[in-house]
């Protein structure tokens, strides 16, 4: 399996690629244009890039063999996602490299700016001697804001306790018990926070509820004299707005380490202003930060690749590699069902409903098992490269919204699956299945709310018939005149002498003449034939 290392990364990580025999490791030592890559990755399985290898959509598509992307740090804007996972391609990102480093130069920033600390170096290298120019501020006793907690707000949090600041957090998914842990003041209102912090510093990611959200009004909310520390994403400021509220004296100073457009332009206002300290996107710039980030890529790849464990994904939950295990058996009984129910199904259907019963309601994640059936149904459409990581976005272009549920009901099995498929309200087929003696065993046992004990392999033959003398012998006599072997046979009926149903395992598919033949009996309806 080729892999293509596109941007600089700790020699570490390259090592672990290269110690798996099944890995070809091809390390670029410059960074390439979109149209210099595209014959490189043509037969790669992964790509590990850092914030400079641009992974487009063209990359994407000259790639029909990648399946993973790995990126050494946290943000993934340079990689189309959208596109990775409408091509099935899943992409993992090392929040864990350089959350420390990233979280040490927001408390160096936050330093700088309440002592003044560049501003007066410069002028110290000039020859001036100006102390009372850098008259500064204590941290110890002021209100920090801290905007997201996730692992670096986490860490500046801490560190600013230990500083004798008061911490104030903005997250709407922190709870209080967390917020208890770290010994930080958690409000519900933003503008509680812009409200009442000397300090303001920012770890929140770019998204469209996030862009632009330091902006004029954000700013007029605030504390006269505030302090702005970003080394999350440019994008989250307003650029015009903070120089203004910087004039009028409303901001005193802002420290940004990131920024809308990087590299910064030579003639950014940003660079002449007094009251701003600029660093060149240095958030990991550590030796320990690109250490750790080169391992963690390395090792998330090699475990998706070998073993099939996510971690880290950006567009696919969380799987660990004992997870997995867990899951592994409801995975292939949860493809079988949605490929069985995918042949009986009309074209159009609006919804699957996946229900969990039994100790199958204990597993840790369901969602894989539930993209494992809809992989499985949505195998009937000509779906090029359908996989796990992209069946939820295909199923929505057609229109199938997906539900999954833990039942509480009493079950017959121990372990319990079932699916339902919907359109217009109205239920057109359904399927349950469990296991026989182990995991590795797997059985479709009821269909059309019938119980059936269905071998889910090979072809699958099913008919509602009426219940009379000689029906089996018919079949079985019909198939044996064309060479069909019954490999399994199951029948159940409602009341004797009413209405059976019949599945058999078959070795081959029954030719057309004899399908014909039976659909003529006008005991026999419903005749199915499914291959799994």
């Amino acid at each position: 399996m080729k892999i293509v290392v596109c941007d600089p990364v700790s020699p570490k990580g390259i090592a672990l690629l290269k110690q798996h025999p099944e890995f070809r490791v091809q390390v670029l030592d410059q960074r390439l244009s979109e149209a210099a890559l595209l014959p490189l990755v043509a037969d790669a399985v992964a790509l590990v890039v850092r914030s400079e290898t641009k992974v487009t959509r063209a990359v994407l598509e000259a790639a029909p063999q990648l399946r993973v992307v790995g990126r050494a740090g946290v943000g993934v804007d340079n990689v189309d996602v959208e596109a990775a996972t409408a091509r099935g391609v899943v992409v993992m990102n090392t929040p864990g490299g350089n959350t420390i480093t990233t979280a040490e130069l927001t408390f160096a920033m936050l330093l700088s700016l309440a002592r003044k600390v560049p501003q007066a170096h410069s002028t110290m290298v000039a020859g001036k001697w100006d102390r009372k120019a850098f008259q500064g501020v204590e941290l110890a006793g002021k209100t920090l804001g801290v905007l997201g907690m996730g692992r670096i707000g986490g860490e500046v949090a801490v560190r600013a306790t230990a500083f004798g600041m008061h911490v104030l957090a903005y997250d709407p998914f922190l709870n209080a018990t967390r917020a208890r842990a770290l010994g930080v003041e958690l409000v519900s209102d933003v503008d509680m926070l812009y409200r009442d912090a000397d300090f303001l510093t920012i770890h929140l990611p770019a998204t469209e509820h996030t862009r632009g959200m330091l902006n004029a009004a954000a700013f007029a909310k605030m504390k006269p004299g505030v302090r702005i520390v970003n080394c999350a994403r440019g994008e989250i400021i307003e650029d015009a707005d903070l120089l203004a509220a910087l004039d009028s004296g409303k901001v005193a100073a802002a420290a940004l380490d990131v920024y809308v457009h990087e590299p910064l332009a030579p003639d950014h206002p940003y660079r002449k202003h007094p009251a701003v300290i600029l660093t060149p996107h240095l958030g990991a710039s550590t030796a320990e930060a690109q250490e750790k980030c080169g391992i963690e890529v390395a090792e998330v790849i090699t475990n998706y690749l070998l073993t099939g464990e996510v971690r880290n994904a950006v567009n696919l939950p969380h799987l660990d590699a004992k997870t997995y295990e867990q899951v592994r058996p409801y995975l292939i009984l949860g493809e079988k069902l949605g490929k069985f129910l995918g042949q009986l199904a009309p074209a159009q259907v609006d919804r699957v409903y996946v229900t969990y019963g039994g100790k199958a309601r204990e597993l840790p994640n369901t969602d894989p098992v539930t993209r494992a059936v809809l992989q499985g149904f949505l195998s009937r459409s000509a779906v090029d490269k359908l996989n796990h990581i992209n069946v939820r976005s295909v199923a929505a272009t057609f229109g199938i919204s997906v539900e999954e549920k833990r039942s509480d009901e009493p079950v017959t099995f121990n372990e319990w699956l079932h699916v339902t498929v919907y359109d217009g309200g109205r239920k057109v087929c359904s399927a349950g299945g469990t296991f026989f003696g182990s995991p590795d065993n797997p059985r479709i046992v009821r269909v059309f709310s019938r119980p059936t004990e269905i071998l889910p392999c090979g072809v699958v033959f099913m008919m509602n018939n009426k219940d009379r003398p000689g029906m089996v012998g018919h079949v079985g006599t019909l198939l044996g005149r064309h060479n069909v072997n019954i490999a399994s046979m199951s029948l159940s009926r409602d009341v004797a002498g009413g209405e059976a149903f019949t599945v058999l395992n078959l070795d081959s598919v029954p030719p057309a003449p004899v399908l014909e033949a039976l659909r003529q009996d006008p005991d026999i309806t419903n005749l199915h034939v499914v291959t799994l």
